[in-house]
């Protein structure tokens, strides 16, 4: 079982590389999860509609207007494009909104990464993955794709989760073999942007010992490593999902920054 979190600049996926390599490995007979993000086309459709969004703490800040347009583009938008693309390649793939379908459970942000309290409105931390919906799909031999909108926990609300940390809550719910994170750089950097400091292989232990030195985008990618381990999966690697052969890499169990228990 291998999750990969699908998102940024490798969501174009102009020559298909992404699609392919999931078709590979599903013929090889692994079993895939993908977890999709849409920075890039949530941040357009708000310039469309005129509205201002702030990050803080590599998180954007979710008013209810902006969550509807997140929730809009993410579920009605970005996963049935994910889908599309891969059924071209074969891939027997189906949307599934965490929200709707119940498997992605959260209440309210109230904490950055290093531990500062914060306001980030209609922003989640999950709080429990129902497995349900994504077990019935693999079962029926197809690749769920998920959109990383959580209900709350009276299941009634929605919350905007970052895609990077729901992806690791279902990769330990899972008990996943890897966790993929693709990501517009190369891997974990002790020291960005000096691209000589990348990390090939870290443990958790001394990734936990560091994690408050990462910032913006980067922290909530680091945190995602740690939770995913700590909820049950064996492995992470964080990969370049610009290069198309860095996927098929990964896929292979090699290439980019690989946490370890």
């Amino acid at each position: 079982m291998i999750v990969v979190k699908f998102g940024g600049h490798a969501m174009k996926d102009e020559n298909g590389g992404f699609a392919k390599a999931i078709a590979s490995a599903q013929e090889s007979g692994v079993k895939l999860v993908v977890v999709h993000g849409g920075g890039p086309q949530i941040d357009a459709a708000l310039k469309e509609e005129e509205i201002a969004s702030e990050f803080i703490g590599g998180f954007r800040v979710t008013t209810p207007e902006i969550f509807e347009v997140v929730e809009r583009v993410l579920v009605n938008e970005v996963g049935p494009e994910v889908v599309n693309s891969l059924r071209r390649a074969g891939v027997n793939a189906v949307a599934l909104s965490g929200r709707t379908s119940e498997c992605l459970i959260a209440e309210p942000l109230r904490k950055l990464v290093d531990g500062s309290p914060v306001d980030l409105g209609l922003v989640g931390v999950i709080t429990a993955v129902n497995p349900q919906a994504i077990n019935s799909a693999l079962k029926g031999g197809q690749v769920p794709v998920i959109s990383p909108i959580a209900t709350d926990e009276n299941f009634k609300g929605g919350l905007n989760v970052n895609a990077d940390l729901a992806a690791a809550a279902i990769a330990g719910a899972l008990s996943a073999e890897s966790l993929i994170i693709m990501t517009d750089v190369a891997g974990i950097y002790r020291a960005w942007p000096d691209t000589s400091s990348l990390i090939s292989a870290i443990s958790y232990a001394e990734l936990d010992a560091i994690k408050s030195t990462f910032a913006e985008g980067m922290a909530p990618k680091v945190k995602a490593c740690l939770d995913a381990i700590d909820g049950g999966a064996s492995a992470v690697r964080i990969i370049d999902g610009t290069d198309p052969s860095a996927f098929a890499m990964a896929l292979g169990n090699s290439g980019g920054t690989l946490v370890t228990k």
